[in-house]
């Protein structure tokens, strides 16, 4: 409870009463007592007569999970119980959790009855399960001389997870139905190893596709048509060190990479092959052997989603050379990470070079937005001619890094978050159309 704006003047204009009674001495004193008195018993009277927090309830509902870098609606309801007057105007304070990013004061509106709701949209930041405990309410006494705050216990949990919008829409579908079905089809198909079909033969088709012990049984023509060769063994390696929590549009780096990653990992499964997560830091830290089946794809998601931020720097020499230990078979190794310094950069590019001579390796990086910003901006001072300078030094280092890794013949991704989703999956299925695997 504290004094209201209300009461804050009253008293005011009661002191100042009290100054004026003092300066003249024929007003009699007892005049300044009885108003303090008055005062005071209205306060008392006005704090007897307003119903204490314990006549109300706290009701919530909202979504169990919510997608990182979505939104979510959070629905507060505060209910009188039986026999409790109608709310005035209440507002209402709430201390979201690290994962959650919502408003922190509110006001609620009202609802029919003697209930106030307010609905509250909450955005998820950071991967986990967030409890929300309490909400703390300022509502007006019955006279409006008082503002009685009270504390809502709640009981919500909400999990943020990796984000499988593109997936849940059929987005991934259509771009996996696209190279399958349409006009990509027809690089795929012929070009294989793995029988696919017969059809038959017709003018402008290799005559090596022929197959004459079932062309004489059909009394025509007809040819082998082969396509890609399916059961490929996929492994997600995420880098989870200090350097991907950097945010980036709201979100850290390896959110970013896991939403991607997991998309990848539904494009694997849906074409027939197999796929394992690997996560690393300092050292190893999870590793999955590839596995088939929609199964598969739960359980990335589950160990994704519990994947912790690390501040740790990343060791890309015991994670790739453990990763290669572990892999008994060629395979196609995605490894999402990132660099700063030339010393890592040395590291990396040494042990994808050793991965790459056994396995196809993609590399996965972000685009730094900082980095165009600086590009983009006129300096107008000697400070942020060098900081120009230090980023375009930055840039052509990690050029010269990314160009090298390329010539060993690594694909490497480097794209914004917004377009890392496609381009991955595009490249997955270009190498896979190739059979590079």
């Amino acid at each position: 409870m504290r004094p209201s704006v209300l009461l804050l003047a009253l008293a005011c204009s009661v002191a100042a009463l009290s100054i004026a009674v003092l300066a003249l001495p024929a007003i009699p004193v007892d005049v300044i007592t009885a108003a303090w008195l008055v005062l005071a018993a209205a306060v008392i009277v006005d704090r007897l007569l307003t119903p204490g927090s314990w006549k109300y309830t706290m009701e919530i509902a909202g979504p169990r999970e919510i997608f990182m870098g979505e939104e979510g609606t959070v629905i507060l309801r505060l209910k009188g119980r039986e026999g409790a007057p109608a709310l005035p105007q209440v507002t209402g304070r709430l201390r979201w959790p690290e994962g959650l990013a919502g408003p922190g004061d509110f006001v609620f509106e009202p609802e029919s009855g003697n209930s106030v709701v307010a609905e509250l949209r909450v955005r998820a930041v950071q991967r986990g399960k967030w409890t929300l405990s309490s909400v703390a309410t300022l509502r007006k006494s019955r006279f409006g001389l008082v503002d009685l705050i009270g504390y809502h216990p709640l009981d919500a949990e909400i999990a943020t997870v990796p984000n499988i919008r593109s997936i849940a829409s059929g987005e991934v579908d259509m771009q996996l139905a696209a190279s399958e079905f349409g006009a990509k089809a027809a690089s795929v198909h012929g070009e294989g190893s793995e029988f696919h079909q017969l059809r038959e033969f017709v003018a402008g088709m290799d005559t090596r596709t022929i197959d004459y012990k079932r062309s004489a049984r059909h009394g025509a023509l007809v040819a082998r048509q082969m396509q890609a060769e399916r059961n490929h063994s996929i492994v997600l390696a995420l880098d989870n060190g200090h350097l991907m929590r950097e945010p980036i549009n709201g979100l850290a780096k390896i959110d970013h990479m896991i939403n991607a990653a997991l998309a990848l990992g539904w494009a694997g499964i849906q074409g027939g092959d197999r796929v394992g997560l690997f996560a690393f830091d300092a050292r190893p830290r999870l590793f999955i052997p590839p596995m088939d089946g929609r199964r598969a794809f739960a359980q990335l998601r589950s160990h994704t989603a519990s994947l912790e931020y690390r501040l740790v720097e990343t060791n890309h020499t015991l994670a790739l050379s453990h990763l290669h230990q572990r892999l008994s078979r060629r395979s196609l190794v995605v490894v999402f990470s990132d660099f700063v310094d030339t010393t890592t950069a040395e590291l990396l590019v040494e042990n994808v070079q050793v991965l790459n001579r056994h396995h196809v390796v993609v590399f996965v990086t972000l685009r730094d937005p900082l980095l165009e910003t600086y590009h983009r901006r006129s300096a107008t001072s000697t400070d942020m001619v060098a900081e120009t300078v230090a980023a375009s030094d930055l840039e052509r280092e990690r050029r010269r890094v990314l160009d090298r890794l390329s010539r060993l013949g690594v694909f490497v991704i480097e794209t914004t978050p917004g377009g890392l989703r496609s381009e991955l999956v595009s490249t997955y299925l270009s190498i896979r159309s190739r059979e590079l695997i």
